[in-house]
């Protein structure tokens, strides 16, 4: 239904709809008609970004740079290439032309017709000075913002310029297409040419200045950083010459081993001696004091030569520790052992004679534990020295070291600098000598003419505007709260739609012939329909009540025209019909019938008779007007006595009220009648005050038996009528 009532809206604006896309193409064909044929020029960029033969020894980015770097380097150039340095350039190349040239590429300006000779010179000089220069025009200087202004009245500007250019990257080739479109062959390959010229001088001039630069600051750099990494060398050498250093770690290591066997051999040696004195004091034990001093008298020669052995003994053994218990002192310590060993055996055969023969063992044992001891005490003596010359050697070391070390560090430090500075340096210079620079590959020629887009210009324009009117006219019926159907008045009101009687084109109805001519149009036969529709509705709410009161929310909405009509249509049913005029406010049935029977009279008792008297089918009561209320002609209970003999006379009691805009003019008529029915015309909008009624109405104790909806579209009509 919805949709439905879109298409009834497009359909009553169809010549709209038809008109409107005319005019458009009727305009746009005017518009287009004499537009001049546009050609376009190409040219082609070679930038050698991706492409692996233009690389050289360049160690490049192919391989080794993301997509995403290669096509921010494409953007780059793109950008350059659009930019207003750029395009400046082509300008003034297109003015010095079009000033000096015979046959200009476009129809000179006003402006430029206004030059005279000396203009001209004077604007060719200034334009070929910044072209030169590579400068822009300044908008302060007013000859400079003069001669920009001849650029855009010549439509030379790079704005101008820019709008018919096209530049991107071949998909993903190493090749940038640059493109312009311009009503001159001749000018468009010029300025697609001059645009790519002036790129490739521009780009490979800043990057030679960049490079060289680069290599400048970087060669300087290095060698900064080669003197000061020659510098902490030499610093470092001249300290190990100045402390006798040859290699701490070294020197280091070996002082920390020979400090760990020496006291390793202190360890042993102690535990020796300790193991000696015991096993000669348990020896001592075993003799008895008078065997001490003979034995005491009988080695006091031996023990001398045992001294002079042990002596040399203990100085073979010192020089044994001190050289790190080089095995070259093994021979000689080993054959004073065996001269101690002999000196002990002469003295138990000394002994062998004695008293104490039978200890001669035990004395034997003691004297070489005795020597035992004695060579491990002065090897406890020697190894201690030893690991006392090692530490003082240590604590030499240290100092030295940590200045070494600080040193080292630093040569290491500047030494990465100088080599990363240098393979830089190294780098920007293959750069310089091989890095692959933009070519242009294809030179632009003057283009060919595009084929004609004023047809589909057109065509286009008649669509757009088809749309437009499609969407326009969507967006007012979706915003259009007015109501046009029963379905919306029913559910705007909560209260039944008892029918609806369409719109008429005439704006006269002839009540005899609607309803007696059998040969009526389309529109006047569904009108007698509906009504008759509605007839019957009323008849079937009614149900048996006669006093029917016609009423409507506002002025205009068609009670008149709904009572007449529905009082005839009672009368061809063989109803005795009284049809009164109550609106005092606006009495439009007074004046269309012209009745001289008037209910003021009738309520006042000046026709007392009336009721019995009538014998028309069809009879009016219309009112004397004066915009007066119902009780102001008579008062409740003798209006009531009144009508209740009209309600004995009559079948049918058709009342028109005035609106409820009124009032209680309007409200006063409610109390008298059986049922009410209310007008709403179509195509109006349920307003504030409106509800406030409808709510009146629907607390009538079910007086108000529901709505006719009137003058609506007949094409809403007929599709009510297709549905039903």
């Amino acid at each position: 239904m919805e949709l439905g009532g879109y298409f009834s809206l497009l359909y009553r604006h169809r010549f709209t709809l038809i008109i409107v896309p005319i005019l458009t193409i009727i305009i746009t064909y005017l518009l287009v008609r004499s537009q001049p044929e546009t050609y376009t020029s190409e040219a082609q960029v070679a930038t050698g970004i991706v492409d692996k033969t233009q690389q050289a020894l360049n160690s490049g980015t192919t391989d080794n740079s993301s997509e995403n770097q290669i096509a921010q380097d494409f953007d780059n150039l793109i950008e350059i290439i659009r930019s207003k340095k750029m395009l400046d350039q082509v300008s003034y190349q297109l003015m010095i032309h079009d000033l000096t040239s015979n046959e200009p590429f476009r129809k000179p300006c006003k402006l430029m017709i206004q030059m005279n000779q000396g203009a001209r010179e004077h604007a060719v000089q200034v334009y070929t000075e910044f072209y030169n220069d590579r400068k822009a025009l300044s908008a302060y200087n007013s000859d400079q913002a003069g001669l920009n202004n001849l650029l855009g009245c010549m439509k030379y500007d790079g704005d101008n310029i820019a709008k018919k250019l096209t530049i991107y990257r071949a998909q993903n080739s190493d090749f940038i297409n640059i493109d312009y479109s311009a009503e001159n062959p001749q000018l468009t390959a010029f300025v697609v040419n001059v645009l790519t010229h002036e790129f490739i001088t521009y780009y490979n001039f800043v990057i030679k200045d960049n490079q060289r630069k680069a290599m400048s600051f970087l060669g300087t750099l290095a060698q900064a950083k080669r003197d000061t990494l020659d510098k902490k060398i030499n610093q470092l050498k001249n300290y190990k010459i100045e402390n006798g250093i040859l290699s701490i770690p070294e020197q280091s290591r070996a002082l920390y081993s020979q400090l760990g066997d020496l006291e390793t051999h202190l360890t042993q040696e102690r535990e020796l001696a300790a193991a000696n004195e015991a096993a000669v004091n348990n020896i001592d034990k075993q003799f008895t004091p008078g065997e001490h001093k003979y034995l005491e008298s009988k080695m006091i020669p031996v023990n001398q030569e045992l001294i002079d052995l042990k002596e040399q003994q203990a100085a073979i053994s010192n020089e044994w520790v001190q050289s790190d218990f080089n095995d070259a002192y093994k021979p000689t310590l080993d054959s004073l052992q065996r001269q101690i060993n002999s000196a002990i055996i002469r003295s138990s055969d000394q002994l062998s004679y004695s008293p104490l023969n039978n200890k001669q063992n035990l004395v034997q044992q003691r004297l070489t534990l005795e020597t035992a001891h004695d060579l491990a005490q002065n090897s406890i003596g020697s190894i201690q020295n030893g690991i006392q010359r090692v530490n003082v050697e240590l604590n030499k070391i240290v100092p030295h070291e940590a200045v070494v070390q600080q040193d080292e560090s630093d040569i290491d430090v500047a030494q990465k600098e100088y080599l990363e500075i240098l393979a830089k340096y190294n780098q920007t210079s293959l750069d310089a000598n091989y890095i692959a620079q933009p070519k242009q590959t294809e030179a632009a020629m003057p283009g060919v003419a595009e084929p004609s887009k004023k047809m589909l210009l057109v065509i286009l324009s008649g669509i757009i505007a088809f749309v437009f009117c499609l969407i326009v006219f969507f967006v007012l019926y979706f915003f259009d709260d007015n109501i046009k159907t029963p379905e919306e008045l029913a559910n705007k009101t909560g209260v039944p739609v008892l029918g609806y009687l369409n719109l008429l084109s005439s704006s006269t109805i002839d009540l005899r012939r609607v309803w007696t001519d059998a040969r009526i149009d389309e529109e006047t036969y569904q009108f007698r329909n509906l009504l008759q529709s509605i007839r019957f509705e009323i008849d079937s709410e009614m149900k048996g009540s006669k006093i029917l009161l016609i009423n409507s929310l506002a002025n205009g909405e068609g009670k008149t025209f709904l009572a007449t009509n529905l009082a005839y249509a009672y009368s061809l049913v063989n109803k005795k019909v009284l049809l009164i005029d109550g609106n005092f406010h606006n009495p439009s049935i007074t004046r269309s019938v012209k009745s001289r029977i008037f209910v003021e009279d009738y309520l006042t008792g000046a026709i007392p008779g009336f009721a019995s008297q009538s014998t028309y089918k069809i009879t009016v009561l219309s009112n004397k007007g004066g915009d007066v209320s119902l009780f102001e002609v008579a008062n409740e209970n003798l209006i009531r006595e009144k009508i209740d003999r009209l309600r004995n006379a009559f079948d049918i009691i058709i009342i028109e009220a005035s609106a409820l805009s009124t009032l209680n003019k309007s409200k006063e008529w409610n109390r008298f009648a059986d049922k009410i029915v209310c007008v709403f015309e179509a195509n109006k909008k349920m307003k504030g005050g409106h509800a406030a009624n409808t709510e009146y109405l629907k607390s009538l104790d079910g007086k108000f038996i529901g709505w006719v909806l009137n003058v609506v579209n007949k094409f809403n009509a007929s599709s009510e009528v297709a549905e039903e």
